[in-house]
């Protein structure tokens, strides 16, 4: 507010006519440059002068700073009305205008304050705010670096590039502007926040934590900090971490919609989808126009099965924000586009205003006409879509392939046949756990959803414990050992420790079940472990047609996770080397300790496979495991809609209506064998 002062005090001079409001706006500003109420001054030399501009703007000032926008825009047209030709005050009338979400009325007010008064930086600045907030990102950035020469120390300028910056996709240069921003103001805690918020964009979670807790050492009681801080604690995957943050978010303003809503999620990601519902409930009483949390409360529907309620919160939110491209996404993965769909027409349109989207917004808008067009038959449109929303989201992650491939490498080094006689029968004895592990979209939902209709069954889930436990194994071997390295070293004293870590975490999921179901598919790469650990826990592999499973992860935009699904060369050789790594753990272990289910064994006789999939757990047969479908639980996956329907089998061959698209999948897959199951299973 330090500009809004020095203009108030150049004009004491023209008022030196009236000394005693000349006084009193003296100590107004006095009061107000030492962050006291000054309200009172500002009206008391109203009340000696009802005209005075810069009393009028000053009190508007205040007024936007307490939120009163109305009463903000009022004053300040009312100190125009006495000088309507004074920048500083078109400036701030913007600002407020853009608070309104009145965008074109600010950018004309800020336009008009920059064409009285060229040089006036914050205008500059202000503009690309609210340019921004309309999705004319370029504009938006011109108006920062035109702010940044004309006053280059000028740090807030600075951060609001680097907010556009990330925007655009640009995250290497968002950091660069962001650290300018921190290195002028050092105390900058909003420049930490969103510095942090662009490395969480990266991938870079443990940069950014100790960014926003930076922020909130600076400034304690930082409730947007806190909220940040809990969106990538989320994506790192410290849920019951990321729900404190949001909770504390909400204890220092309790009406902060954003973050019940992200409460919600994360309710939702920890298992907890009653709760879930509650909170973006919550968030929406307070903000009823808010979109995202609309689309959060619909997919916890979803998941919970409670299609119809989901797709009326989804239609509730696109009718709220046509040009919400998630929401779409989200609402097209519950409904079945059809030829003339005016929903299809609408996407289309959306496309062709797509320039003014974000990155993430056409990603999102990529996929969505995807799934349209391939609902309709209009495959290579679909596919078209897929190349391109792919790509986007590929330039957005920072997948490291030789690492992944190199890891999957090194395990079958490790656990070789002699490594799994050494410490047979080693780890915990408990029956209880049953992991389905595979390719994502190979079945492993399907297979889990079959399992959870028993009586005697929990379904989990995809649950990250078995993870974290061989963490606590790293960090027991002094925290230089990695997996799979480590297990060289472990004796049958740690595999028990793995084992009884694990089983201590999902015992709470489910205590009185006699098999709790842990359906994460990346945990192929602890299949020998896991032997080791848990001798008697199940162990079930989905398998599917490579190319089908392949074109399906292709299509989907996950959650989290599967990096390697964005690139389809990328894809094949991530998925010949789970081929070779699943080979390697039916040759190291026992006959028969892993049951491979084929999906299209699944589709085509469900009550044989079905059996065998229940017998391989130890359980006795339940006509229930059928009729899987009706089973009411809450599902966390990207197949959460399909297997809420009967079995059926329009997805086998899925890739033949793609074939003159796949070259680059087919050439990385050469050689990779269509699943077989395996004598003896």
């Amino acid at each position: 507010m330090n500009r809004h002062h020095r203009r108030a005090n150049a004009r004491l001079q023209q008022t030196s006519n009236n000394p005693r409001a000349a006084s009193l706006l003296q100590v107004g500003i006095k009061h107000h440059l030492a962050g006291q109420m000054a309200e009172a001054c500002y009206r008391r030399v109203l009340a000696v002068r009802p005209d005075h501009a810069d009393a009028l703007h000053l009190l508007g000032v205040i007024a936007h700073q307490a939120k009163r926008y109305g009463v903000a825009v009022e004053l300040i047209r009312k100190a125009l009305g006495q000088d309507g030709q004074n920048a500083d005050y078109l400036s701030n009338l913007g600002a407020v205008l853009r608070d309104q979400g009145k965008f074109d009325e600010a950018v004309a007010a800020h336009r008009h304050a920059i064409e009285i008064k060229p040089d006036l930086v914050q205008a500059h600045s202000n503009l690309g705010v609210a340019l921004r907030d309309q999705g004319k990102l370029d504009e938006a950035i011109a108006a920062y670096r035109r702010a940044i020469r004309i006053k280059p120390d000028y740090a807030e300028a600075h951060s609001n590039l680097g907010a556009a910056l990330r925007d655009r996709g640009q995250f290497d240069e968002a950091v660069a502007a962001y650290h300018r921003a921190i290195r002028i103001r050092p105390d900058y805690a909003e420049a930490y926040s969103n510095l942090g918020n662009v490395l969480r964009d990266q991938g870079q979670f443990d940069q950014a934590v100790a960014a926003h807790n930076q922020a909130i050492q600076i400034k304690p009681g930082y409730v947007e900090a806190y909220f940040n801080l809990g969106a990538v604690l989320r994506d790192r995957g410290n849920l019951i971490e990321a729900e404190a943050a949001y909770r504390r978010a909400i204890r220092g303003r309790p009406d902060y919609a954003a973050a019940y809503s992200n409460l919600g999620a994360t309710l939702r990601e920890l298992g907890k989808p009653e709760e879930a519902v509650a909170a973006c409930r919550q968030a929406i009483v307070l903000k009823p126009n808010f979109v995202e949390a609309h689309n959060n409360l619909a997919v916890a529907l979803t998941e919970l099965g409670r299609l119809k309620e989901g797709r009326a919160v989804l239609e509730q939110a696109v009718r709220l924000a046509p040009r919400n491209a998630k929401c779409r996404r989200n609402l097209g993965e519950i409904v079945r586009f059809v030829a003339g769909d005016p929903r299809l027409a609408e996407l289309e349109q959306l496309a062709a205003e797509s320039a003014s989207l974000s990155v993430g917004d056409r990603i999102e808008l990529h996929f969505a006409l995807a799934k349209a067009y391939e609902d309709v038959g209009r495959h290579p449109e679909a596919f078209r879509q897929w190349l391109d929303g792919n790509a986007l989201k590929r330039r957005q992650i920072a997948y490291n392939e030789a690492a992944t491939l190199g890891a999957l490498n090194r395990a079958r080094a490790v656990f070789t046949s002699e490594l799994i006689r050494t410490h047979r029968n080693a780890g915990q004895p408990s029956p209880m756990p049953v992991f389905i592990v595979g390719m994502p979209r190979s079945g492993t939902t399907l297979v889990e959803q079959i399992l959870a209709s028993h009586p005697q069954v929990f379904g989990g889930g995809e649950l990250t414990h078995f993870g974290e436990a061989v963490k606590g194994t790293r960090r027991t071997f002094g925290g230089s050992a990695i997996f799979p390295e480590l297990v060289s070293g472990m004796t049958d004293d740690d595999f028990r420790d793995v084992g009884a870590r694990y089983l201590s975490e999902i015992e709470r999921l489910a205590p009185a079940a006699a098999r709790i179901t842990d359906k994460s598919p990346g945990n192929f790469i602890f299949a020998g472990l896991i032997h080791l650990a848990l001798p008697n826990a199940t162990i079930i592999h989905t398998v599917r047609d490579p190319v089908d499973t392949c074109i399906s992860c292709f299509s989907k935009l996950f959650a989290e996770g599967q990096k390697h699904t964005y690139d389809l060369a990328e894809l094949g050789r991530y998925y010949r080397h789970y081929q070779t790594m699943m080979a390697h753990w039916h040759r190291v272990l026992p006959p028969g300790r892993i049951l491979d289910v084929r999906y299209e064994d699944v589709v085509a006789d469900l009550e044989r496979t079905a059996r065998r999939i229940v017998a391989h757990c130890g359980l006795g047969w339940d006509a229930r495991c059928l009729a899987f479908h009706q089973t009411e639980r809450p599902i966390r996956t990207a197949s959460a809609t399909q297997v809420r329907q009967p079995i059926y089998n329009h997805a086998i061959g899925r890739w033949r209506a793609f074939e003159g698209f796949v070259e680059p999948l087919l050439t990385a897959l050469e050689g990779a064998a269509a699943p077989s199951v395996r004598p003896g299973d």
